[in-house]
């Protein structure tokens, strides 16, 4: 994908370890898997409300 192989990999997470400290790393992790999360949940929102506009202009019922 990247052309990063396994060597590449380890030598990322060593450099990260010793930047941050082991004790660190979970933090980080929870903290960008709640990015993650956020941000699908909000390009999940945004879809839902372009399909509830698509369907007001077609069918033009609903609430105002």
């Amino acid at each position: 994908m990247f052309g990063l192989g396994m060597p590449e990999l380890i030598v990322i997470l060593v450099i990260i370890v010793i930047i941050f400290g082991a004790g660190k790393l979970p933090e980080i992790g929870a903290g960008i898997g709640q990015g993650i999360k956020n941000f699908k949940k909000a390009t999940r929102d945004a879809d839902k409300q372009e399909k509830i506009e698509e369907k007001d202009k077609e069918g033009g019922s609903g609430p105002a």
